[in-house]
C-alpha cells in the first residue's frame, strides 16, 4: 500500500462510515435470493475471481488507487444535444458513456445509471477517472421522467448527479430494495422493489424488476445490503430491456426477461470484464452479450459499460471489437447491435427487423467467452 493511499483511506474511512444509518431488510420476506439478512445470487455465488475474497478496506484501496493504466487519458468526445421530446413509437437512443444511456420515446425521457462524475469513487480527489466526457452535457440533457437505477457500486450510483436531476426534475427513479434508503439520506425520493416488482409510470408504460447477478456494496458493513437489478420498461412499439450490472450466472436472466414481452431494443453490458487471472462472473463480455440478445429475441443493442472507466485490464477497445468479432462468426448483422461513440444520436428502427434464424440455434445456450490472456492481481471491486 503507498503512503497516498495510507493517508487517504485516514481520510476517507470517517466519511464512508459516519452517519449512515443502517439500511433496514427487516420488512423483507425470505425468498431464494434473500437469507434473511443479505441479498444472494440464486444460481450461484458472488464472484470468482477477486471481490468475493476481498473486505472492505481492500476494495478501497482500489478505489482510491486503481491498478490499471493502459488507456489513453482522454478520448475525444462531440456532446449531443438531443430532442427535447421523442414522441410517439419514434425511438432514440444516445450513449452519455459507460452505463448511463438516454432512451426517448413516447414523450418519455429515460435515464440509465446517470453518471456525470469526473471519478468512480467515493471522493473527487482519487479513485477512478473517466476517459470520456460525457456524450451529452448535464446542462444539455432534456427533462427526465424517468431513472433506472440498477445498483449502489459507484460507477453507477452517482449521488452528485442523482441529486442535480432530482432538484431539477422530480423524476421517476426506480431501483432495487434498499438503494432507496441510500437516496432518502440525500433527500431523494425514490421507488424500490423486489426483482418480479412493477412500477406504473403511465397507461401501457410500466417498470418491471428483472433478475441480474451481481452483487452491492456502498459502504463498509452493508455488503449485498441492497438489491441488484435489471429492468424491462413496456411499451407500446417493444420493450426497453436494461440488464444493468450483470454476469453470467446461469444466463436464464435474459430468458426470463423475454417472457414479458417482445423487446425492441436492448441496453446489454459488454465491458469490465477482465480482472485477476482472467474473467469474473459478475460482469459480462461481448460473447455472453450476444448470447443474450440472442436470447432476448431482441430487434436491436446497445453496448455498454465499456471505454469509459478504466475498471479492469482490457483494452479500451476490446470490448467493441470482439462484439464485431462475435457478431460476424454468428452471422448477425452488425448494426444490430452497436457500440456506438459516446454523444451519438441512434435512430432506432422497429421490430421487423428480427432475425429469426440468427436467433434460434443458441436462445437457450450459454456460450462461454474465449480464454483471455492472464492480468496483474488485482481487486474487483466495479
Amino acid at each position: 500500500m503507498t503512503r497516498f493511499v495510507g493517508r487517504a483511506r485516514l481520510a476517507v474511512l470517517p466519511l464512508l462510515t459516519g452517519g449512515c444509518a443502517a439500511i433496514d431488510l427487516s420488512q423483507v420476506p425470505r425468498s431464494d435470493h434473500f437469507n434473511g439478512q443479505r441479498f444472494v445470487n440464486p444460481d450461484g455465488v458472488h464472484g470468482k475471481v477477486g471481490e468475493r475474497n476481498q473486505g472492505p478496506l481492500a476494495l478501497l484501496e482500489h478505489l482510491l488507487e486503481p491498478p490499471y493504466h493502459s488507456w489513453p487519458k482522454v478520448v475525444p468526445v462531440t456532446p449531443a444535444v438531443p430532442a427535447r421530446r421523442v414522441e410517439g413509437q419514434a425511438m432514440q437512443v444516445t450513449w452519455v458513456g459507460h452505463a448511463s444511456v438516454l432512451v426517448q420515446t413516447q414523450g418519455l425521457n429515460i435515464l440509465t445509471d446517470p453518471v456525470w462524475a469526473e471519478r468512480a469513487s467515493p471522493v473527487r480527489f482519487a479513485g477512478v477517472k473517466r476517459v470520456r466526457a460525457p456524450g451529452i452535457r448535464l446542462a444539455d440533457l432534456p427533462p427526465i421522467d424517468l431513472i433506472l437505477l440498477s445498483h449502489d457500486h459507484f460507477d453507477h450510483l452517482d449521488i452528485g448527479t442523482l441529486g442535480r436531476l432530482w432538484r431539477r426534475d422530480r423524476p421517476l427513479i426506480v431501483t432495487g430494495l434498499g438503494n432507496d434508503q441510500i437516496l432518502r439520506r440525500y433527500g431523494i425520493r425514490s421507488t424500490a422493489r423486489d426483482w418480479g416488482g412493477r412500477v406504473a409510470v403511465r397507461p401501457g408504460i410500466d417498470v418491471l424488476l428483472d433478475r441480474a447477478h451481481h452483487w452491492s456494496q456502498y459502504r463498509p458493513g452493508d455488503r449485498n445490503k441492497t438489491l441488484w437489478t435489471g429492468f424491462t420498461v413496456t411499451l407500446p412499439g417493444g420493450n426497453l430491456y436494461y440488464a444493468g450490472d450483470t454476469g453470467e450466472g446461469d444466463m436464464r436472466w435474459a430468458v426470463e426477461a423475454r417472457a414479458h414481452g417482445p423487446v425492441r431494443l436492448a441496453l446489454l453490458p459488454i465491458g469490465a470484464y477482465h480482472f485477476t487471472g482472467g474473467a469474473t462472473d459478475n460482469h459480462i463480455g461481448p460473447v455472453q452479450a450476444v448470447t443474450a440478445f440472442q436470447q432476448l429475441g431482441a430487434a436491436w443493442a446497445l453496448g455498454v459499460h465499456w471505454g469509459t472507466f478504466e475498471l479492469t485490464s482490457e483494452g479500451i477497445d476490446q470490448p467493441r471489437d470482439v462484439l464485431r468479432q462475435t457478431l460476424a462468426e454468428r452471422r448477425i448483422g452488425a448494426d444490430r447491435f452497436r457500440a456506438t461513440e459516446a454523444g451519438a444520436i441512434w435512430t432506432v428502427g422497429d421490430m421487423s427487423v428480427t432475425d429469426r434464424a440468427a436467433m434460434a440455434p443458441n436462445r437457450n445456450r450459454f456460450v462461454p467467452a474465449p480464454q483471455q490472456p492472464s492480468v496483474p492481481k488485482a481487486l474487483s471491486g466495479a
